[in-house]
């Protein structure tokens, strides 16, 4: 059987490339309204941070989807994204990757 291709996309705040599933998408729709896609199916425009605690971390520090978006964004976006990040982090150690 053929090998099929992993898709990647770029992590927004480290520059690497990483397998999509690796990743969480962060979406702004045409209401200018950010929010986190766990889906990655959302409408508008998406951005890409690694599944890291500290990956998270830094992007908060740094305000890197203030930059992204071209918007100001509050600080409790901040607080959920890593909130979220350290839940699925903590999901993968438990369950594994879900393949």
């Amino acid at each position: 059987m053929a090998q099929r291709k992993v898709p990647m996309r770029k992590d927004i705040v480290t520059g690497e490339m990483q397998p999509k599933k690796e990743l969480v998408r962060i979406v702004k729709n045409k209401e200018n309204e950010v929010s986190i896609d766990p889906t990655g199916k959302k409408a508008g425009r998406g951005a890409y941070i690694h599944l890291d605690v500290a990956t998270a971390e830094k992007a908060r520090s740094e305000k890197t989807f203030d930059k992204a978006f071209g918007l100001k964004l509050s600080d409790d976006f901040y607080e959920e994204l890593v909130a979220y990040v350290d839940h699925q982090v903590a999901r993968r150690e438990l369950f594994g990757n879900g393949k």
